[in-house]
């Protein structure tokens, strides 16, 4: 953790210098998710007790079992049918199984899972050069990777509009109020639908905006990658999502624990995988988004950052080696 620590605050050194010395930063404060949530201490359960490192026939993987529908998918994704704790019958299946077939086969289904290493560290992004119309930025993330990434930009000194759905509001403030105050604090809220006329017009005039859902998800919003950049070319779009914009990692589901062991940020005791903190790609990916972000805005920079939660803690996990 000590090394993790000091990459991060390296990494926080230049967010900080980038925001002209606006943005307070510490460690291990980003790195928290405060004191909103019982955490036990890390091991093969990471901290909030939904994501689990398992051992293949060949290999481990990371499953994170957050959602009901995800224990729902078990019994489909492993082929047989569960009559004792799922965690048990899982880790019994997983040992018979190869842990390239159980990732497939739980993309293919949409479960949280990955083999621990799978990641490679972030591209440098290819960006044009845009003219801004104004400077507002429109963060339609939600939970903790692309709200920070938000909330780092308006502590940086630009206007953040938080934009939610009144259907299905961010979760945090309801589940985590402390992180939520952390997160969006300095930002204005505003509650309209995501697949409307009134959020489309306000991209039209938008410099940037954050989101952390998949393309296709997003696409079927309205909000669709080649007909926003139609509608306004010098945008800077912040897209924050599990394993990738592109290509079949733009399907897969991923949460901060899954993709933390994608990329590598764990510790090893006796030939097994320990995780090394409470869902630490959320975090990294996002105080890197908005060091890009940053960056990408003072250059008058537009196009897409494509910021992956697994590649970012395959950045920091070789930042630390």
């Amino acid at each position: 953790m000590k090394a993790l620590l000091e990459a991060v605050a390296e990494a926080g050194d230049r967010l900080v210098k980038l925001s002209q010395g606006r943005v307070c930063f510490d460690a291990e404060q980003a790195l928290a998710r405060g004191d909103d949530l019982a955490l036990t201490p890390p091991g093969l359960w990471s901290p909030n007790g939904h994501c689990r490192l398992v051992q293949t026939s060949d290999a481990w993987i990371a499953v994170s079992l957050a959602r009901s529908d995800d224990i729902d998918l078990l019994p489909a994704w492993l082929g047989t049918a569960f009559d004792a704790d799922p965690w048990e019958s899982l880790v019994a299946a997983a040992a018979e199984r190869s842990a390239k077939d159980l990732v497939a086969a739980a993309v293919a289904l949409h479960l949280p899972v990955a083999r621990i290493n799978e990641a490679v560290a972030l591209d440098q992004a290819q960006l044009a050069d845009g003219d801004p119309r104004t400077s507002a930025i429109l963060d339609l993330s939600a939970l903790w990777a692309g709200p920070y990434c938000g909330g780092l930009l308006a502590e940086a000194g630009h206007t953040v509009i938080k934009i939610e759905s009144p259907d299905r509001p961010d979760p945090t403030a309801q589940h985590t109020p402390r992180l939520d105050a952390r997160l969006n604090g300095q930002k204005e809220r505003r509650q309209m639908a995501l697949d409307g006329s009134e959020l489309l017009a306000m991209i039209d005039e938008a410099r940037a905006i954050i989101t952390s859902a998949r393309p296709h998800a997003l696409a079927r919003l309205g909000l669709d990658e080649e007909q926003v950049f139609a509608r306004n070319p010098d945008l800077l779009w912040i897209a924050i999502t599990a394993h990738g914009w592109r290509d079949e990692a733009a399907m897969r589901v991923g949460f901060g624990d899954d993709c933390a062991a994608a990329g590598g940020l764990l510790r090893w005791d006796d030939g097994a995988p320990q995780f090394i903190g409470d869902a630490l790609a959320d975090p990294l990916t996002g105080m890197t988004a908005a060091t890009l972000a940053l960056e990408a805005l003072q250059a008058g920079k537009a196009g897409l950052l494509d910021i992956s939660l697994a590649r970012t803690a395959a950045t920091l996990a070789k930042a630390m080696a």
